[in-house]
C-alpha cells in the first residue's frame, strides 16, 4: 500500500517536473526577458580628456551639434508661445532646454580642442526658423514638428559614425551624448502624433553582395540562430526534446502501473 502511494507520488512528481520543463523549452527567450528594463548607455564612464587626433569629421561634427543648438532652442521656445497644443508647448520646452545642455557640453568640448564654432544658424535653419515665426496657430504645430524630426533623422545616423570611429575621447563621449539626446527628440516628436512619416527619406537599398551566395543550410541556420549545424532549426530541436520527455513520462508510469 506505502509503495503504491510512493509510486503514485512519484509519478505525478515526473510529471510535474516534465510540464515545467516543457514550458521552458516552448517558451520564446524574448517573452522570459520581457521585464527586463531596455539599458541606456551613460558616458560617466568615459574620459573627457581631449586625448587623441581630432579628424575633419570630428571638427564637423561639433559644429553641426552646436548648429542644431542654435535653431532648435529657439524653435522649441517658439512652440511654446505659439502653440494652443499642451502637448506641443511641452515638447518644445523639453527639447529646447536639453539642447541648452547639449550646447553648453559642445562648446566645452570645442574650447578643449580649438575648435571654431558658429554663432547663428545657417541658411537652412535660418529659413526654418522663418516659416515657424510666420505660421498662424493653425499651421504652426506640423511645420515645428516635421522640420525638426527631418532634422534630427539626417543627423542621427552621422552620430553613429562618429561615436563608432572618432580617436579623441572628447569627441567619443559628446557623439554618445548627442546619440541619447536625438533618440530622446526624435522619440518626443512622434509622441505628438504629427509626424508626416510620408516625406521621410527612406534608407538606400543595401548594397550588392560580393562572393559566394550562402547554401540553403547556412541561410536556415542565420535564420534561425542556432549558431551551430547548418540547417537546424531551433523549434525542431524543442519539438524533439519535448517528445523525449512525454515518451520517459509515459513510459516511467507503464512501469510504476505494472508493479
Amino acid at each position: 500500500m506505502i509503495a503504491a502511494r510512493s509510486s503514485r507520488r512519484l509519478v505525478r512528481w515526473l510529471v510535474g517536473i516534465s510540464a515545467m520543463v516543457l514550458v521552458a523549452l516552448v517558451t520564446p527567450t524574448a517573452a522570459q526577458a520581457a521585464d527586463v528594463p531596455v539599458p541606456i548607455p551613460s558616458s560617466s564612464g568615459l574620459p573627457d580628456r581631449g586625448v587623441g587626433p581630432v579628424s575633419d569629421a570630428d571638427r564637423d561634427f561639433v559644429v553641426k551639434v552646436r548648429l542644431a543648438g542654435l535653431w532648435e532652442i529657439p524653435a522649441g521656445n517658439m512652440a511654446q508661445q505659439k502653440s494652443k497644443d499642451k502637448r506641443v508647448r511641452a515638447i518644445g520646452k523639453a527639447i529646447a532646454g536639453q539642447h541648452v545642455t547639449l550646447d553648453n557640453a559642445d562648446m566645452k568640448v570645442a574650447k578643449k580642442l580649438g575648435i571654431m564654432l558658429p554663432s547663428t544658424p545657417n541658411a537652412d535653419q535660418q529659413s526654418w526658423l522663418a516659416e515657424m515665426a510666420a505660421a498662424n496657430s493653425t499651421t504652426f504645430d506640423s511645420i515645428f514638428i516635421d522640420r525638426l524630426r527631418a532634422a534630427h533623422g539626417k543627423i542621427f545616423p552621422a552620430i553613429g559614425i562618429i561615436r563608432s570611429s572618432t580617436r579623441n575621447d572628447s569627441v567619443r563621449r559628446l557623439a554618445q551624448e548627442a546619440n541619447q539626446f536625438v533618440m530622446t527628440h526624435m522619440t518626443l516628436l512622434e509622441s505628438s502624433g504629427l509626424v508626416d512619416y510620408s516625406n521621410i527619406p527612406t534608407a538606400p537599398p543595401p548594397a550588392a553582395q560580393k562572393g559566394p551566395v550562402p547554401v540553403d543550410g547556412q541561410m536556415l541556420a542565420a535564420a534561425a540562430g542556432t549558431g551551430g549545424v547548418s540547417g537546424v532549426n531551433t523549434s525542431v530541436i524543442l519539438m524533439v526534446l519535448a517528445a523525449a520527455l512525454v515518451a520517459g513520462v509515459v513510459t516511467t508510469m507503464r512501469i510504476f502501473r505494472a508493479r
